[in-house]
C-alpha cells in the first residue's frame, strides 16, 4: 500500500502543476492579446518614420553633420539587450544571452559594454561582460516617456564619443509561437543608398529641412527602441503562454500514466488479496 500512497501523491502534485500552468497560460493570453495589438497598431507609424528618415537622408550630409550620423572606426560598442524580469517563458531569454554572446565574441577586438533591461538578462550577463546599467522596471510601465530615458542617456553617449556604435537585440513578434532573435543598429544612423532616385517623395518643408530632419532623428532613435520593447513585451507573453501550454499538456498526459499505474496497481494488489484469502480457505477445508 505504501506504493500506492506514493503514486497517490504524485498525482496529487502533478495536478496542482497542471492547474497552476494552466492558469499561467490564460493569463499570458489575455496579456499578449493587449501587447500584441499595441505592436501591430505602433508599426505603420514607425516604418512611415523611418521611410521619412531616408528619404531625407541627401540633407544629412553637409556642413555640420547631425551628431547621430556620424560614421567613424568602431572601438568602442554599447549593446542594449532586452529579456524580461520573469522565466518560465521557454528559450525567450537564453535565446537573447546567447545571442549577445555570440556578439561579442565575433568582436572580440573591439571593446563592448552592455545595457540590460530585464532582471533575467542581467542577472546572466553580468557574470561575464561589462553592465553599465539595468532597467528592471521599465516593463512595469511601458511606455514612450521611459523608453526616451533609456534612449536619451545613450544618445548623448554617443553624441560625445563615449561609444562609436549602439547596438540592440531583441526578441521580435511574428506570432504566439515564434520570436525572431533580431540585431538592430541604432547608431549611427546610415542613410540607405537609394537605387532609382525618383522613389524619393518630393516634399515641401515648413520649417526648414535641416531643422525637421533635426528633430526626426533624436524621435527615430528613441521609436526604434520603444518598438522593439514593445515587440520584446509581445514576444515575452507569446513565449510564456506557448511555453505554459505544452506544459499543461505533458502535466496531463503524465497524470493520465499515473492514473493508469495506480489503477494497475491497484487491482495487483486486490487479486493478490483475493488469492490469499481463496488460499487461507481451501488450507482450513484440507
Amino acid at each position: 500500500m505504501a506504493n500506492l500512497k506514493e503514486i497517490r501523491n504524485r498525482i496529487a502534485s502533478v495536478s496542482s502543476t497542471m492547474q497552476i500552468t494552466s492558469a499561467m497560460k490564460m493569463v499570458s493570453a489575455a496579456k499578449l492579446k493587449k501587447a500584441q495589438d499595441a505592436i501591430t497598431a505602433m508599426r505603420p507609424y514607425s516604418d512611415k518614420l523611418t521611410e521619412l528618415i531616408q528619404n531625407l537622408s541627401h540633407s544629412i550630409d553637409g556642413d555640420t553633420p547631425n551628431p547621430y550620423t556620424q560614421e567613424r572606426p568602431v572601438k568602442k560598442v554599447l549593446l542594449v539587450a532586452i529579456t524580461s524580469n520573469r522565466g518560465l517563458c521557454g528559450g525567450f531569454n537564453s535565446n537573447i544571452i546567447k545571442a549577445v554572446n555570440q556578439y561579442v565574441e565575433q568582436n572580440s577586438k573591439q571593446e563592448v559594454r552592455l545595457i540590460t533591461l530585464g532582471k533575467k538578462g542581467n542577472d546572466i550577463l553580468s557574470k561575464s561582460n561589462t553592465i553599465i546599467s539595468n532597467d528592471n522596471g521599465i516593463f512595469d510601465d511601458l511606455s514612450f516617456a521611459n523608453a526616451s530615458k533609456i534612449a536619451e542617456g545613450f544618445m548623448d553617449a554617443f553624441a560625445n564619443k563615449e561609444y562609436d556604435k549602439v547596438v540592440v537585440i531583441y526578441n521580435r513578434f511574428k506570432n504566439a509561437a515564434t520570436q525572431i532573435i533580431t540585431t538592430e543598429t541604432l547608431l549611427p544612423i546610415v542613410a540607405e543608398a537609394k537605387e532609382n532616385s525618383s522613389t524619393i517623395a518630393d516634399y515641401i518643408f515648413e520649417p526648414t529641412q535641416e531643422e525637421i530632419v533635426n528633430e526626426l532623428l533624436p524621435k527615430s532613435i528613441k521609436m526604434q527602441l520603444f518598438k522593439a520593447l514593445r515587440d520584446s513585451f509581445a514576444s515575452e507573453h507569446g513565449a510564456r503562454m506557448t511555453a505554459m501550454h505544452k506544459a499543461t499538456d505533458n502535466a496531463t498526459e503524465l497524470r493520465d500514466q499515473l492514473k493508469l499505474t495506480y489503477n494497475k496497481a491497484r487491482q495487483a494488489a486486490i487479486t493478490n488479496e483475493i488469492l490469499e484469502i481463496v488460499g487461507g480457505a481451501e488450507a482450513l477445508n484440507n
